[in-house]
């Protein structure tokens, strides 16, 4: 009765640890089967180059030798070599560059002509008292008047703040008695007649334009004084305009 119970025993114990044994061995094997399958892979990914010795002895591959074309020198030496070549490039296309612009505004800047145009030099000593001179500077005529002292008190006397364009006389002339204008109506472009008109200065006949001998509108349809250009006096007998 004891020899059966113990035969039962043992098979009862074999039972509960088969399906432990047999999970090992299965996860053992799917391991191996994993690592087998991973060389796998890396063997089939591996590189070989087309420079690689071959290990067929009858093969005909050869591996070129580039070391004819290494330089001696050392690696400082090939540096600053090409640091060299670098800038002078660098240099050289500066230049070429800067004497490309330079051409460039040379061709685009104003001619001779024009600029012999852009200043108009005028002697004031053949200009009497009382009397205009008209002269042509950048295509337009130019009103220059050497004003009496009757002519200036006349100017300084008017109120200028009732006028259509209000402007002090002071504000249009740098020395009283030279008076520097635009001989060119501000209504439509014509050219005033001068010592003419209701004030004594200088008439427009084309719409009835009148200016007094300041040059200011006193009359008629032109909106503005004549506009007065840069000037300057470099000694008491020259008058630069421009």
């Amino acid at each position: 009765m004891s020899q059966q119970l113990s035969s039962a025993l043992l098979r009862t114990c074999a039972r509960q640890q088969l399906p432990t044994t047999v999970v090992a061995r299965s996860a053992i094997a799917a391991s191996t089967a994993n690592a087998q399958q991973q060389r796998g892979v890396a063997n089939a990914s591996k590189f070989e180059s087309p420079f690689a010795s071959s290990d067929d002895p009858t093969a005909t591959l050869k591996i070129p030798n580039f070391k004819k074309y290494m330089s001696k020198s050392s690696p400082t030496t090939n540096k600053v070599f090409s640091y060299f070549v670098a800038g002078t490039m660098g240099l050289g296309s500066a230049v070429g560059a800067k004497a490309t612009v330079q051409d460039f505004l040379v061709n685009m800047s104003a001619s001779a002509d024009v600029l012999a145009q852009a200043k108009v030099e005028i002697a004031l000593g053949s200009i009497p008292e009382g009397k205009n001179v008209i002269i042509k500077w950048r295509g337009k005529p130019v009103f220059i008047r050497h004003r009496t002292a009757d002519e200036i008190k006349e100017a300084n006397e008017i109120d200028w703040k009732t006028l259509r364009d209000p402007q002090p006389d002071e504000d249009r002339v740098q020395k009283p008695e030279w008076l520097v204008m635009l001989g060119v109506c501000t209504h439509l472009g014509c050219v005033p007649i001068g010592e003419a008109g209701d004030f004594g200065g200088w008439f427009c006949p084309c719409h009835g334009s009148h200016y007094d001998i300041s040059g200011r509108i006193r009359k008629g349809p032109a909106p503005l004084n004549l506009e007065v250009p840069a000037y300057q006096f470099p000694d008491d007998d020259t008058l630069v305009i421009g």
